[in-house]
């Protein structure tokens, strides 16, 4: 992927990610904003990182061990990175995540159609029990937290 697709993408999330946090959780953008801008910018790193070092791991792979160095209390700039993404609801990169996800396998409906009815039946059944299941097992960690 050209560096300028990459580029782009990260602007179109940053935006998506200080959308979501501001209709989904009345944060405003320019609070959110340092935060976007620490996650991106590790996210970056971390793409950089994956074409330079030789060792070959996912991206994801570097972006997480950047993340965590740049909150570990080694770093410096720790209080600052960790007030500034804790402006940042855990749920606002996960809605551009998952438009993401939608949008790369929108073009494989069909050939996942072409593989006759049953596929598509037991797809029905994996996707509803594992929205299901992670009800169930989000009702049950709120309920022994306290939060309902």
């Amino acid at each position: 992927m050209r560096y300028i697709e990459w580029g782009f993408l990260f602007l179109l999330s940053g935006l998506g990610i200080g959308l979501a946090n501001l209709v989904g959780f009345q944060v405003g953008f320019m609070d959110s904003l340092p935060g976007i801008l620490i996650l991106l910018a590790i996210s970056c790193v971390g793409v950089v990182c994956s074409k330079l070092i030789p060792l070959k791991l996912p991206i994801v792979a570097y972006v997480s061990i950047l993340g965590l160095l740049a909150a570990s209390p080694i770093s410096p700039a720790r209080q600052f990175v960790i007030d500034a993404v804790g402006k940042i609801n855990f749920t606002a990169p996960l809605t551009m995540v998952g438009a993401y996800a939608g949008i790369s396998i929108g073009d494989q409906v069909k050939t996942f159609a072409k593989q006759g009815w049953k596929m598509i039946l037991i797809g029905v059944f994996v996707m509803t029990g594992t929205f299901i299941g992670s009800a169930v097992i989000a009702q049950v960690v709120m309920m022994l937290t306290g939060t309902i």
